[in-house]
């Protein structure tokens, strides 16, 4: 049977039980594949509205994204609000950001209405190295302030340090309506609400094809589920399943490091208010501070598909970079998965066939909006798609290249980004 991988969030895991696969054909009103944050929160969803929900799921629930994340919610989408209205205009990339806000809402409602235990904190920081990221901060706090009336506080220089105590930042935008929590453990609590809502889920049971049609039959290795409506969940891991989804996102490596505990004095010496952080270069760091008092360490990614070579040292050296006085403690995990990105990093979601829906394309932005994109799938499968079409205006491009090379240009454009944020 397939394990989560070795990583922190798996090892302070809450208990689950481990759940049989399919056991032959079977129907049902909606079959989803994949037991991450999409495909739990959709059925949580479809599950209030009266709805028979089939979740298949190849491994466990949340062995994906889902359960490896850097466990940040935060506002708005990783193309950022700019960009929605350069390709959709100011009044629709307005419902967009409205959207952002109210999933920032909908996990912390998941969480109280469902007891789920994930160690929910609020606060998010995004930080400057460079005086160009301090000017561009500053201007995102007059636009969101002038264009959405939502506050944020502007950090500069000694005020950060105060709250965040690194020699590598120079100012921080603070969000306290943004804010992390313990992925893994969020994603367990949406599926044992799910369960408890009459959702059956599979784990073990991979969807091998699907058959498109006014009944959708979805094959898997024990196996066919046929289905009214298909909810397609397994983002970046969907792999070859649906080419046509396949090309228009990328997956990228993102990895992980937990130290040992530092102690509950050591910790909040460290980082106050009990945010997390992310550096505003286009390959950033990102850390937070475990329920345990770990210092959380992300960033390094691979666009080759390939694990970085000495994964552990380099985290633990950017790290150090970040925080020199951490020099000497010990690195307890370290662990990665993919995330899905597409060209223009905005959400894709949409629909394949009349009765067929996906959501995918977080880019990085994935604990919220997974959340978001279930609730507007179960809306629009129940006959209310105003809110979920609005994601189809958003025009997004297949990766050129191909499976076979898009890797390759992929990697070359984004060691120009590392060289731009070096320089």
């Amino acid at each position: 049977m397939t394990q989560h991988i070795d990583s922190w969030y798996a090892a302070s895991a809450n208990s689950f039980p481990a759940l049989p696969p399919l056991d032959g054909d079977t129907s049902v009103d909606v079959c989803i594949i994949g037991a991450g944050m999409t495909g739990c929160s959709t059925a949580l969803d479809l599950a209030a509205k009266g709805y028979k929900v089939l979740i298949v799921e190849a491994a466990r629930v949340g062995w994906g994204a889902s359960g490896r994340s850097g466990g940040q919610f935060i506002h708005d989408y990783a193309c950022g609000n700019h960009t929605l209205q350069d390709l959709l205009g100011k009044d629709e990339a307005r419902k967009h950001w409205e959207l952002s806000i109210a999933a920032l809402d909908l996990v912390r409602e998941r969480v109280s209405q469902h007891n789920i235990d994930c160690d929910i904190q609020d606060g998010y920081c995004a930080v400057a190295i460079k005086d160009r990221q301090r000017t561009a901060l500053l201007e995102e706090q007059e636009f969101l302030a002038s264009a959405y009336n939502f506050p944020t506080t502007f950090w500069d220089g000694p005020a950060l340090r105060e709250r965040l105590d690194s020699p590598r930042y120079i100012a921080g935008l603070y969000d306290g309506r943004s804010g992390h929590l313990h992925p893994l453990n969020y994603t367990l609590g949406l599926a044992q609400a799910a369960l408890n809502a009459g959702v059956r889920i599979v784990e073990n049971t991979r969807a091998t094809a699907i058959q498109h049609g006014n009944t959708v039959r979805v094959k898997t290795d024990h196996g066919t589920v046929s289905a009214k409506f298909l909810v397609l969940g397994g983002n970046a891991y969907l792999g070859e399943l649906v080419p046509q989804l396949d090309r228009k996102i990328m997956p990228v490596g993102t990895y992980i490091m937990a130290t040992e505990p530092l102690g509950k004095e050591r910790a909040e010496a460290l980082i106050r208010d009990t945010m997390c952080v992310c550096d505003t270069n286009f390959v950033l760091d990102y850390f937070r501070m475990s329920a345990d008092y770990r210092l959380l360490f992300g960033g390094r990614v691979s666009y080759s598909r390939l694990e970085p070579l000495n994964l552990t040292q380099r985290l633990y050296s950017h790290m150090i970079n970040v925080f020199p006085q951490l020099n000497g403690v010990q690195p307890a995990y370290t662990w990665g998965g993919y995330v899905d990105i597409t060209m223009n990093r905005a959400p894709h979601f949409g629909r394949l066939a009349p009765n067929a829906y996906f959501a995918q394309g977080f880019s990085g932005h994935g604990v919220a909006l997974t959340g978001m994109a279930g609730r507007l799938i179960a809306d629009a499968i129940s006959g209310q798609a105003e809110r979920f079409d609005m994601f189809g205006k958003i025009p997004h491009h297949d990766f050129p290249g191909g499976r076979t090379f898009r890797t390759p240009a992929l990697v070359l454009a984004m060691a120009w980004y590392r060289l731009r944020d070096l320089l």
